[in-house]
């Protein structure tokens, strides 16, 4: 999906700065994007996302290129790819932690778009607000700590974990859209459904969730990369320039089918 979104950047920006941990992978992804786009710079940076000092050094290289215009922060791992903790660190404290360092670069027009999922709309009941509270503070130094004495044993699961952390990408955004707007910029998020990636068959291989979801989508099918990403640019665009603090669903319909217990098809 981030090499989706990379794709439908290059024709928004003069600069696209590709950042992904897997270097070689990146190297030959830049070099396909240079040969495809229309004149945009197309410059790989290998980064770990959750290395503070890696992260401050993408934004000063992104200082250095002009201003900041756009950014689609698609990284991401999900259960069967680690433990709790390290779900927790990519997911959720990376993010924040881009989120900060980005943050004195924003100006009028800049936009963020960070990827979500539809797990935690998909989570019922009422939350605890002493849950959030700890929840919101993902750069504490003692925070996985305190999240885990939070919520207990059940975190050490990845898949609670990942729930978790995605909601807490949810209030992420709110609150940086409020301060990000600010200055007129605007932070949102996408919360893709079962999309057909890499990661997304990973999952299906290993739990029968996905395909249950996927016959529950009233579009019949699996989501499309290209998709998401268009949604992502949408919110990117000048065209979106009044849409500040939301969550979009890519999901196909799947959570207004469980929402109001409709079947998926007749």
């Amino acid at each position: 999906m981030g090499r989706a979104c990379a794709t439908r950047m290059s024709s928004l920006v003069d600069d696209v700065l590709l950042v992904d941990i897997d270097e070689p992978s990146l190297v030959g992804a830049a070099k396909e994007l240079t040969e495809e786009s229309g004149g945009a710079g197309i410059e790989p940076f290998p980064l770990d996302i959750t290395d503070s000092d890696g992260v401050a050094r993408l934004a000063s290289r992104a200082s250095e290129l002009g201003v900041l215009r756009a950014v689609a922060h698609a990284a991401g791992v999900s259960p069967t790819m680690a433990d709790w903790r390290r779900v927790f660190e990519i997911d959720l404290v990376a993010t924040a932690m881009l989120t900060e360092v980005l943050w004195p670069l924003a100006t009028q027009g800049t936009a963020l778009v960070c990827f979500a999922s539809m797990a935690p709309l998909l989570a019922a009941g009422q939350m605890d607000p002493a849950h959030d509270a700890v929840l919101d503070n993902p750069l504490d130094a003692e925070f996985l700590d305190r999240i885990s004495a939070e919520l207990g044993p059940e975190i050490e699961d990845p898949g609670m974990a990942y729930t978790w952390a995605k909601r807490g990408v949810h209030r992420l955004v709110r609150r940086e859209a409020v301060r990000f707007g600010r200055v007129g910029a605007r932070v949102c998020s996408v919360s893709p459904g079962i999309i057909d990636t890499p990661m997304g068959r990973q999952e299906a291989a290993a739990r029968p969730t996905n395909n249950q979801l996927v016959q529950l989508t009233p579009l019949g099918r699996e989501g499309r990369p290209e998709e998401v990403a268009a949604a992502v640019a949408f919110l990117l665009s000048d065209s979106a320039s009044f849409v500040n603090g939301i969550d979009v669903p890519v999901d196909g319909g799947v959570i207004a089918a469980i929402a109001t217990r409709q079947p998926a098809r007749p």
